[in-house]
């Protein structure tokens, strides 16, 4: 498990703008379970991928004219049982850090994984999620 001194300001960076920090399993299963479209960033401390993935997210979420009702954020490394039962709801996805994920009433309905954002700058990221949020959110 990560130090708390290396993932808080990683965390903030999600939580000071509204994400639910989702610790438990039993957190994940409420917040998955909520009516509506939920975004969850399955956060990491990996520089090349979650250093464009975080600022990427924001930047849609700030810009979007439609927005996911809900916003969850779990940190990969840290919140270890919260983003097991999380990942259980990705499948068939394969475990990803950090990873994106748009949910509608609780199914999964775009997924940006680790892969999809390793190279790509923050303005790349947020463009794909705003297409996302154009087509699922209300």
């Amino acid at each position: 498990m990560y130090p708390i001194e290396l993932v808080a300001p990683m965390k903030a960076e999600l939580t000071s703008h509204g994400f639910e920090e989702l610790r438990t399993p039993e957190e994940v299963d409420v917040a998955i379970h909520k009516t509506g479209t939920t975004l969850l960033v399955i956060n990491s401390v990996c520089g090349c991928s979650a250093g464009t993935a975080r600022p990427g997210v924001l930047m849609a979420v700030h810009n979007a004219t439609k927005k996911p009702d809900h916003l969850a954020t779990s940190f990969a490394g840290y919140d270890v049982d919260a983003v097991k039962q999380a990942r259980n709801y990705l499948l068939p996805y394969p475990p990803s850090s950090p990873s994106i994920v748009l949910l509608k009433d609780g199914k999964v309905v775009h997924m940006i994984e680790r892969h999809m954002i390793e190279g790509r700058p923050a303005q790349m990221i947020a463009a794909n999620l705003l297409q996302a949020f154009d087509t699922y959110c209300a």
